[in-house]
């Protein structure tokens, strides 16, 4: 069978480069007789694959020294709970609710400390980001989720973060497990960035996090769990207990393309191309729609409508376009189903080639059905 434009949230594709790569090692890593996948987290071989890629990454977003670069388990939905465990001092955080994971993050650091929604969309069904001018407050933290993978939504701005009685600034967290080397990103910006590997950087199983230093404190909320704290994996180089040495060993791949294809630069200019190429054809479709606010509008998760007063007859569309899209090669393009309707991820990994031949089967599926 030949390869599919794989057009899922998550997991999503993979260079197909990487993807070659590491088949041609998959059974002998540099003349050491074994695979990655087999290989001691301890040994000689396996230091230099966990070295490289965080200083790929280190190198790919400009990390300073005074962040730490921290490989972990769990996935991003882990950092929920991670974050207000070790962040927590005055018992109070800010979050901006713009999507169902925020929402879920919100959950679940109510189970530690008081939460302040300052700002929210649910009500118009998070189609925008609200306006956030200036987060003030004695807080621990200020949270957003930087890119909305179910909504398709992304922050093009950052608000203001106030000042603490003590003179220090509230620190910014920011969830960017879909968005992480999309284009530039200022990290000194954040105290807090956390993402989910298995949409821009490796398949399912690492979640990076890059904390600023002074936030990994000696002293966390008591009842955290040691593989929950900050200080247990810094301290260790990410090696307090095995890590996910192959996904490890894909991203560092997978990092090694960005770098070789500009950086994030070059992924930003990649990534525009084909998000304006579906966004204007949404724009001049009369059958198709994209219920995102313009402003608002991710470069990775375009979900799309069809316009149809039936509903009923929307969700027979619905179902019709997926599944004549996937016979066509165009796969996972369901939307997800707290939204409906049908949505398009565009990570790095996406081809321009792909996004064209996605329009051209839409412009035909709305040929044959209007």
């Amino acid at each position: 069978m030949s390869r599919v434009y794989n057009f899922s949230a998550g997991p999503s594709c993979l260079p197909e480069s990487v993807l070659q790569e590491a088949a041609q090692e998959m059974l002998d890593y540099k003349g050491t007789g074994q695979s990655v996948m087999e290989m001691s987290h301890r040994s000689k071989a396996y230091e230099p694959i966990i070295q490289d890629a965080e200083a790929r990454i280190r190198r790919l977003m400009n990390i300073p020294d005074s962040y730490a670069v921290l490989f972990l388990q769990g996935g991003a939905s882990t950092q929920f709970a991670m974050i207000p465990m070790n962040l927590k001092k005055l018992g109070k955080a800010a979050y901006i609710d713009t999507g169902v994971w925020s929402n879920k993050a919100i959950k679940e650091a109510k189970k530690y400390l008081s939460v302040d929604v300052v700002a929210s969309s649910r009500q118009e069904g998070y189609t925008f980001i609200p306006k956030v001018d200036k987060i003030e407050g004695e807080y621990d933290y200020a949270y957003i989720t930087l890119n909305n993978t179910i909504v398709g939504t992304k922050w093009s701005y950052l608000p203001e973060m106030g000042t603490r009685a003590d003179g220090t600034a509230i620190p910014l967290v920011a969830d960017v497990s879909s968005c992480i080397l999309s284009e530039p990103l200022d990290v000194t910006k954040f105290g807090i960035l956390f993402a989910g590997a298995q949409k821009n950087l490796a398949p399912a199983g690492v979640t990076v996090v890059i904390i600023r230093r002074d936030l990994i404190t000696e002293f966390p909320d008591p009842l955290t769990p040691t593989m929950l704290d900050y200080k247990t994996h810094a301290d260790s180089g990410s090696m307090y207990n095995t890590p996910p040495c192959y996904t490890i060993y894909i991203m560092g791949k997978v990092l090694a393309w960005i770098e070789a294809n500009g950086g994030a630069e070059g992924m930003k200019k990649r990534n525009e191309e084909k998000a304006h190429m579906l966004y204007d054809y949404l724009e001049k479709s009369t059958f198709y729609k994209s219920p995102v606010e313009k402003d608002s509008r991710s470069l990775m998760n375009i979900p799309f409508v069809i316009y149809e007063t039936d509903e009923e007859k929307e969700k027979e569309l619905n179902k019709k376009f997926v599944a004549e899209a996937a016979a066509a090669g165009l796969v996972n393009l369901a939307g997800h189903r707290l939204v409906g309707g049908m949505r398009a991820s565009l990570y790095n990994a996406m081809s321009l080639d792909g996004v064209k031949a996605l329009i051209a089967f839409m412009d035909k599926f709305a040929k044959e059905n209007a």
